[in-house]
């Protein structure tokens, strides 16, 4: 019989998760002998089998053209990460790092960049997700938080140039509003007084 592998290819982590869940099935019925399907378990979750799943991905990303995803992981401290988010699906936008602070976390680490759309966070997608959902994640992470991220400025700075003339538009909007509410309240004193 062929290998698992070649009968179900495992082409992305969402996979790998599916063959770990029929494992633990597996497992619950007495079907396999529960030896083998641990030791399957250990490699499927091990650093090796996930290093090897970033690394295709990042391999398939660079053959289609695509920036290459990268890895960081950053300590958890009580000063934060160090960085901002901006964006998301309530935004119709990816969510990307917008600011990286000067002397924080991940300045200091060197690994994160202005411009890097956030991928996932500890192995969570939060591609096409809400703003609140990244910051739920980036929350949650205790000791430390991985991130896997793309280099793409140019859809951050497109993001920001959209975001600046919504941002103008209200800004001409509350100046009319304010500048009309004025004017009616000036020319109600300025009117002329009729005695009779």
């Amino acid at each position: 019989s062929a290998p698992l592998g070649e009968m179900f290819p495992l082409t992305s982590w969402k996979h790998v998760c599916r063959v770990i869940e029929l494992l633990d099935r597996l497992q619950r019925t007495g079907e396999l002998p529960p030896p083998k399907l641990q030791a399957l378990q250990r490699v499927l979750q091990s650093k090796f089998c996930a290093a090897i799943r970033e690394a295709t991905v990042a391999a398939f990303a660079a053959s289609e053209g695509h920036a290459h995803p990268r890895v960081v992981e950053l300590p958890k401290t009580e000063e934060g990460l160090g960085f901002n988010i901006m964006g998301g699906k309530e935004q119709n936008s990816p969510i990307y790092i917008s600011r990286v602070i000067p002397g924080g976390v991940a300045d200091r680490q060197g690994g994160l960049k202005r411009g890097d759309q956030l991928l996932s966070v500890n192995g969570v997608s939060v591609e096409g997700e809400h703003h609140e959902k990244a910051v739920e994640l980036l929350k949650a992470a205790q000791g430390s938080v991985k991130l896997v991220v793309r280099y793409t400025p140019k859809v951050l700075e497109e993001m920001e140039a959209r975001f600046e003339k919504i941002r103008s538009a209200r800004r001409r909007q509350q100046h009319t509003s304010y500048s009309l509410v004025y004017s009616q309240h000036v020319s109600m004193w300025c009117a002329p007084i009729h005695i009779m």
